[in-house]
């Protein structure tokens, strides 16, 4: 008798990330930090900056002050918040590739999304509103919880608002910080690699890329751990996809591990 092999599942949802997965902000984030800093005096590396990269906004004002910007916190995440906005007005914002055409494909697919971002909601709108009619069903940003990532409450509050379980969903991020947050809310997590090297142990599955990732791919890399989340079964081994090319190829550098 001829085995079959197991329909692929789909995800109920896609919860993404906002900064570095879907729009390149991280550059423009750290020249903030350099220029505020810079304007007091106080010391802060290209390292310094790395070190923030899908903290929350919070976190990131209080080690600003404690570096000596004689600012509240809320002053310095306001003041970062604004300079960020202010270089991402107009049409044309820094898409990562592949991220803008899997949003819409996934939205003519009929397949919920939602923006799970740190950075405030006025910023987490730009993003949103640009995609138009392929806009997210629903945002969450760091000024909508009271857990910032690594906690997995804007995750679970995203799927909560959706009507899903976070169990069903497939996550998207960039970042140590976002993968635990996906990883810990039950998602089926995403990793893609941007500015900060990521294992590629990190989430169920690791890419290099989303460009040439189109639905039936991400739903064919991420069936596996959406079975095994529905079973309630075990998660299988690390699986090796490619030898970890660094041009981005989805062909080469992806690793699944569900």
């Amino acid at each position: 008798m001829t085995a079959h092999p197991p329909a692929l599942v789909q995800p109920a949802a896609v919860l993404w990330d906002m900064d570095g997965t879907i729009i390149d902000t991280e550059p423009i984030w750290q020249q903030s930090q350099v220029e505020l800093t810079g304007r007091y005096g106080a010391t802060w590396t290209h390292e310094d900056g790395l070190s923030l990269v899908g903290s929350g906004l919070e976190r990131s004002g209080e080690i600003l002050r404690d570096r000596g910007v004689d600012m509240e916190v809320e002053e310095i995440v306001q003041w970062m918040t604004s300079y960020v906005m202010e270089r991402l007005q107009g049409d044309d914002l820094p898409w990562r590739p592949g991220a803008r055409e899997l949003v819409e494909e996934l939205h003519t697919r009929g397949i919920p999304t939602a923006l799970v971002t740190m950075s405030r909601r006025t910023m987490a709108l730009v993003a949103a509103d640009a995609l138009a009619d392929h806009a997210f069903r629903v945002v969450v940003a760091g000024d909508d919880v009271e857990h910032p990532k690594p906690h997995p409450e804007a995750y679970l509050r995203a799927a909560a608002e959706l009507g899903v379980d976070a169990t069903a969903c497939v996550a998207i991020e960039d970042s140590a910080t976002g993968v635990a947050a996906a990883v810990a809310s039950g998602a089926v997590t995403i990793a893609v690699e941007h500015i900060v090297p990521l294992p590629e142990t990190a989430g169920d599955v690791y890419l290099t890329s989303l460009a040439g990732i189109d639905v039936d791919r991400l739903v064919e890399l991420t069936s596996p751990a959406l079975a095994a989340r529905r079973s309630g079964g075990p998660v299988s081994a690390p699986q090796s996809g490619g030898p970890g090319a660094v041009d981005g190829s989805a062909t080469d550098t992806e690793g699944v591990t569900s």
